[in-house]
């Protein structure tokens, strides 16, 4: 079974981060209200149009994903509330740094599918790690993921193999098929995992789409799937707070000239310490 905890709880960070060294994986109950889970549903499915307009469904499908939307906080601002979450930050200070950036943030809106075959087989519904490199033991990179709504066996629930975390040498698929156990939880949990954590999709037969969002949080070192700050509006961006702006990666940009390099301290793209 998956650790639980709930955010009630006053240990329920020690907690967390005792589950997360010893099984690579938590949950922590509690953590989203029902209004902001209302108003996250309405938004993920306006991202959803606003993706198939920008993209096209064919293009989207032919990435082989099934109900993933990348990149929405570009058309809804709300998903940018995520980075406010003190349950949130407190994981990510604890494990990868106050430093992190956020390497990703996914919406998912998988839709339920019926007959004996079920979803085709794709990358999100088979064992894989999100950060697919071993350092020794050194967490590099740490998964956020909030459940939208109830996660359940029948609605697609997240399965993740517990202690497959931190390996050098990969769990065989008939292990992490026979060890693997769903991350069943309310609506408005946060499953804490180490990125290294072996997890696939479940199916999902419940007649209705099951939503969730995951972020990836990473050392301030490695790139991001997606250049968030250029990808946001600059107005938008500066208005946030700095710890938003500094998950974003606002604080850890390259430079691209020589005016740039030598500007005071207080002007540079960068800041020191990162990492």
């Amino acid at each position: 079974m998956i650790p639980v905890c709930t955010k009630k709880d006053p240990s329920w960070k020690s907690r967390a981060l005792s589950a997360l060294l010893a099984q690579g994986c938590c949950v922590v109950e509690g953590v989203l209200d029902r209004r902001f889970l209302e108003t996250t549903r309405v938004a993920m499915y306006r991202a959803q149009q606003a993706i198939r307009r920008d993209v096209g469904d064919e293009r989207l499908c032919r990435a082989g994903e099934i109900g993933v939307l990348r990149l929405m906080l570009k058309h809804e601002p709300h998903f940018l509330r995520f980075l406010e979450i003190p349950e949130l930050l407190a994981m990510v200070d604890a494990t990868v740094s106050e430093t992190a950036i956020m390497h990703l943030q996914n919406g998912f809106i998988l839709p339920s599918f019926e007959g004996s075959s079920g979803a085709p087989k794709v990358f999100q519904n088979t064992y894989h790690r999100d950060f697919p490199r071993y350092l020794n033991g050194y967490m590099a990179s740490v998964n956020i993921f909030f459940a939208i709504d109830e996660f359940r066996a029948d609605n697609g629930s997240t399965w993740v193999v517990p202690g497959s975390h931190q390996q050098a040498v990969p769990p065989s698929p008939a292990y992490c098929e026979t060890h693997a156990v769903p991350a069943t939880c309310a609506a408005g949990s946060m499953i804490v995992f180490d990125s290294t954590l072996w997890h696939a999709a479940g199916q999902n037969v419940s007649g209705e789409d099951r939503l969730a969002i995951n972020h990836q949080f990473t050392r301030s070192f490695i790139k991001q799937q997606i250049d968030y700050v250029r990808a946001v509006d600059e107005a938008h961006l500066l208005a946030l707070p700095a710890r938003s702006q500094q998950l974003l990666g606002y604080y850890t940009r390259v430079v691209t000239s020589l005016d740039e390099y030598y500007r005071p301290e207080g002007e540079r793209l960068y800041r020191k310490g990162q990492g």
